[in-house]
């Protein structure tokens, strides 16, 4: 993810590299670390000539090992951030080396803690740049699967003990060491959606860092506390809850499944085209967000991932997995995650992700940002003159709109404008723009007759809705869970199980009909027909016309700008107010006993 004008690890790529390999022999002039090992177990007693060959050279090839894997993965920073090929095997090298010292200290650990003073927070700390590797190389490929084997090596490490005596110790660098580990295992469970993992991470971190500030009088309490809070606040944004008969709470999973999208009906004529690369962009203000992820980037992020495959056979014994088979499933698209990107970071992104776009493929961006209004009235009406979304300015900005009043008399320079985005439209583009001025992006023009849509959010929201922005967006949280959007609409906040099963069952028949009313209709635009084809698009569209048309039904949304729009423009007698729909939307509502807040006859209202 990217912030600012530092930017970490960023994702691409296809195949793993397979975790074996050959290390190349040490070169005899580095000797550094082997010489300060044996002299400190010359300080402990022994003498050097004393140390039998065989144990010598184990510690001499350990100690090569540990610097060899510790210049590998700091020269991971160094890589580009963005590019498909430069970086992977740079990853296999890296990988191979770690494959190689976590099982020679496994192999060599009686010598290792007799004549090294191998401790255990040191191994931890192998199995964590090992955890940090699967993580990363998920960042490089969205391939789900890397999620689950930086889970094992992070849960081995608290399974273990690795890190219990770092507190004895009186050196707080290796406290800290114990809380960026915490802090990286709770993202990643986050992104596996082990709730239940993360709340007892949470409450083991939180007692951690009192016992952190409490031994040692340190500047960055606050930092910590502010972890804390932020995780906390992640982990509440869902504004409806799941329950078990026993009220305890149903972790739901919103990745693509099976039976996730609609299935297209024989002899459907629709495009071919497969989504290939997704930039995934995060700049709203104030919205509750963890490790640089947003609750829309994070939301978005996991609409456009297929479920992780069950890995489970690899997972007893870190290390030694065999996880570079490819996977038997199509592959997820590849996601750049970019938090609160500059103007010429996104450009550079955007180019680099359209430059490798294969053949038959669609690029889809997706912007979660702070509206940028135009300053006056212009003689033209450009892709320019309709303002667009904020980008990162390198400042401080307290109020989203104080930025727009600044100079009055030029167009703001860090504003994403719909012109901005024309030259990319040489290539399947589908966008999607949730802001308080999306409606700039109605404007566009196709210029090159390539397939586009822009999906765009509602500009305001009733001020009778509660307000959730902080906790992300209604509109994305319709892209991501329609149900609980729809929940949340109705006035619901709790859910049992069974009726919450009961009625996902029932959207999915609901998705089934708008994927018929959309390939059925005679005036549709050809553009939606050709992105249909697409598994994680399909649904994408048909969860925003079922959006659409819960939103024109429902009672408290009664101006134009509550209703999310599209450019094209969708036939609405076809698809958002078609009578079958909304049929089923009443349906839908009144399984949940919530009839009341939709018009009855929607047609006749208007």
């Amino acid at each position: 993810m990217v912030r600012g004008a530092r930017q970490p690890q960023q994702p691409r790529s296809r195949l793993a590299p397979r975790l074996t390999g050959t290390v190349e022999k040490p070169p005899r002039k580095r000797k550094s670390r082997t010489e300060f090992a044996l002299k400190e177990i010359m300080s402990s007693g022994g003498a050097e000539d004393d140390i039998p060959q065989g144990e010598r050279k184990t510690v001499t090839d350990f100690c090569y090992l540990l610097d060899k894997s510790k210049q590998l993965f700091n020269g991971l920073r160094d890589l580009p951030q963005y590019g498909q090929k430069q970086w992977q095997s740079y990853f296999g090298r890296t990988f191979d080396v770690y494959t190689k010292l976590w099982k020679f200290q496994q192999q060599h650990r009686q010598v290792l803690d007799n004549r090294y003073g191998l401790k255990r927070w040191q191994i931890g700390e192998i199995a964590s740049k090992i955890g940090q590797l699967y993580y990363h190389y998920y960042l490089r490929t969205s391939e789900t699967s890397y999620l689950n084997e930086a889970f094992s090596f992070y849960s081995a490490i608290r399974q273990r003990s690795y890190y219990s005596q770092v507190n004895k110790e009186d050196r707080p660098e290796l406290v800290v060491k114990k809380l960026r580990y915490y802090a990286r295992f709770i993202v990643v469970c986050l992104l596996l959606n082990k709730m239940d993992v993360v709340k007892d991470l949470v409450k083991e971190l939180s007692d951690e860092i009192e016992d952190y500030t409490h031994r040692f009088n340190t500047e960055d309490q606050v930092e910590w506390n502010l972890v804390l809070q932020e995780v906390a606040a992640f982990i509440e944004a869902d504004p409806v809850m799941v329950l078990n008969d026993d009220n305890t709470i149903v972790i739901t999973s919103n990745r693509l499944a099976e039976t996730g999208a609609p299935l297209l009906e024989q002899g459907m004529i629709v495009g071919q085209l497969s989504l290939a690369d997704a930039l995934i962009i995060g700049n709203c203000n104030n919205q509750v967000k963890f490790s640089e992820l947003t609750v829309d980037m994070f939301r978005m992020l996991q609409a456009l991932e297929r479920e992780p495959m069950n890995l489970a056979s690899q997972m007893n014994k870190p290390g030694m997995q065999e996880s570079a088979d490819k996977p038997t499933r199509r592959e997820n698209p590849h996601k750049y995650l970019l938090y609160k990107p500059t103007f010429s970071q996104l450009y550079t992104f955007l180019a680099a992700s359209f430059k490798e776009l294969p053949a038959n493929s669609v690029l889809l961006i997706y912007l979660s940002a702070t509206g940028v209004f135009p300053t006056g009235r212009s003689d033209s009406e450009g892709p320019y003159d309709f303002g667009g979304v904020l980008t990162n300015s390198n400042r401080d900005i307290i109020n989203g709109d104080a930025i727009h009043k600044r100079n009055q008399s030029h167009k703001e320079m860090h504003c994403l404008h719909p012109g901005d985005l024309y030259p990319f439209t040489r290539k399947p583009l589908f966008i999607i723009v949730d802001s308080s001025n999306s409606v700039a992006y109605k404007n566009f023009t196709n210029l090159f007759g390539q397939p586009l849509v822009c999906l765009l959010s509602p500009t305001a929201y009733p001020k009778a809705l509660q307000d959730q922005s902080q906790r992300g967006s209604l509109f994305t949280l319709f892209l991501n869970n329609p149900l609980m959007a729809f929940l949340f609409v109705s006035g619901l906040s709790s859910m049992r199980r069974g009726l919450w099963e009961k009625c996902q069952e029932y959207l999915r028949k609901i998705n089934r009909d708008i994927a018929q009313l959309l390939t059925h209709s005679r005036s549709i635009d050809q553009a939606f027909l050709q992105f249909f084809g697409d598994e994680f698009l399909r649904l994408l569209l048909t969860r925003f016309i079922f959006c659409s048309a819960t939103m024109r039904m429902h009672k408290i949304f009664r101006e134009t700008r509550n209703y999310p729009e599209s450019y094209p423009q969708l036939p609405r007698d076809e698809t958002v107010e078609n009578p079958h729909l909304q049929k089923h939307i009443l349906e839908l509502a009144s399984i949940l006993d919530v009839r009341n807040v939709f018009f009855e006859n929607t047609m006749d209202d208007y």
